[in-house]
């Protein structure tokens, strides 16, 4: 981890999933603009990759969702972050981000902190949706808590914890004016082409849960409505995964399987049906029509289910305070009611014009330039 600047901060960092590597390849360059010889290593993936980033372990080893896959990984991900909080102590960086993944990083950060390294945790936990009792950890765990929503730092002001809010970076780097045109272009579908995305999640087990309900509701929806045009943006990794599940529910119909190009899909979409997470902020940034699902082994639901502390789970609804957008999940996420709902915004212009409005107006309050704020609240905590 040396660097040929003396003035560039060392920086270690892990992102746990697709999301995470997205979030911390912008973070990156940001950091770069102002150090420009910055190295850092970690655990990342390919956006991070992109910036220099130096992988000790590739990212998707961590990304598993739920108590019971995590706990059927949990001899793997026990030894990673052993092995790991070993190497960052035998060889300190001046600043360790965790990049979002609480369960993996908040207990790192604290062994870090208490052995004098610098710690920022990038993503605010969801404490004002669940496990709120994780505030005291992250207390102990961390020197500053960059935050992308704008009413997380009272949270932690109210407890004494040092948090700074700097915008989504996903809203810097999504246009205000969405590219349609570009991106149907980019796709080969046709301006008059009714596009819809489908969106199963970024982990091997979301995507063993949800993705036969939205390949069996694309079936009917194309019954209902035959010409429809089905586009699948697939995260780097798992196409083996999607495409026997793609044969298996959906044999007969055309769907476009596309390696990555999620941002493209969505421009390019009328409506998509997207699985909980950062994917349904993506979809209400390009302002599209959507309908959120999730569907997670029947013990994992009941966990989470008594845990919860909104109505909502998808973060265009929690950041509006409202069901802008309909939410299907666990057994109401069956192929018949996700097919309606998403037919139903096909059907009604009115309505998605007025989702339109509240997703630019969401849009325009979380641009902050966020790789820039972000470091500067990093450049502050370097100076002590």
């Amino acid at each position: 981890m040396s660097v040929m600047d003396p003035q560039a901060p060392r920086f270690a960092m892990v992102a746990g999933e697709a999301s995470g590597d997205l979030l911390g390849g912008l973070l990156l360059g940001g950091l770069k603009t102002r150090w420009p010889q910055l190295q850092a290593a970690g655990i990342g993936g390919p956006r991070m990759l992109a910036q220099g980033f130096e992988t000790w372990w590739p990212h998707d080893k961590l990304s598993v969702s739920g108590y019971v896959e995590v706990l059927s990984h949990y001899r793997e991900i026990s030894g990673i972050r052993s092995q790991l909080t070993e190497r960052l102590l035998k060889d300190k960086p001046d600043v360790f981000v965790g990049i979002d993944a609480p369960d993996f990083n908040l207990d790192l950060e604290a062994k870090l902190k208490a052995q004098g390294i610098k710690v920022i945790h990038f993503v605010s936990p969801s404490i004002w949706a669940w496990r709120g009792k994780r505030i005291e950890k992250i207390r102990n765990a961390t020197d500053l808590v960059l935050c992308i929503f704008p009413f997380e730092p009272a949270i932690y002001a109210k407890q004494g914890i040092n948090a700074a809010y700097v915008g989504h970076p996903l809203a810097d780097v999504i246009p205000m004016q969405v590219p349609r045109a570009q991106a149907r272009a980019a796709l080969g579908l046709g301006d008059a082409d009714t596009v819809v995305t489908l969106l199963p999640g970024s982990r091997r087990a979301e995507v063993q849960y949800i993705a036969p309900r939205l390949l069996l509701a694309a079936v009917k929806m194309n019954l209902e409505r035959p010409g429809l045009r089905f586009v699948l943006p697939v995260v780097p990794g798992l196409r083996h995964v999607v495409e026997p599940l793609r044969k298996q529910h959906a044999p007969n119909l055309n769907i476009e399987v596309l390696d990555g190009r999620s941002h493209e899909a969505l421009a390019a979409c009328d409506v998509t049906l997207v699985a909980s997470g950062t994917a349904t902020l993506e979809a209400a940034l390009f302002k599209r029509p959507m309908v959120i699902t999730y569907v997670m082994h029947a013990l994992n639901w009941q966990m989470m289910k008594r845990m919860k502390y909104q109505p909502w789970v998808g973060l265009p609804n929690i950041l509006l305070n409202d069901f802008a957008v309909p939410e299907l999940l666990q057994g109401d996420a069956t192929p018949e009611r996700l097919a309606h709902a998403a037919l139903a915004w096909l059907d009604d212009p009115q309505r998605c014009e007025a989702l339109h409005t509240r997703l630019d107006a969401l849009h325009s309050s979380l641009r902050c330039n966020t790789a820039q704020a972000a470091t500067d609240a990093i450049e502050k905590i370097l100076a002590g």
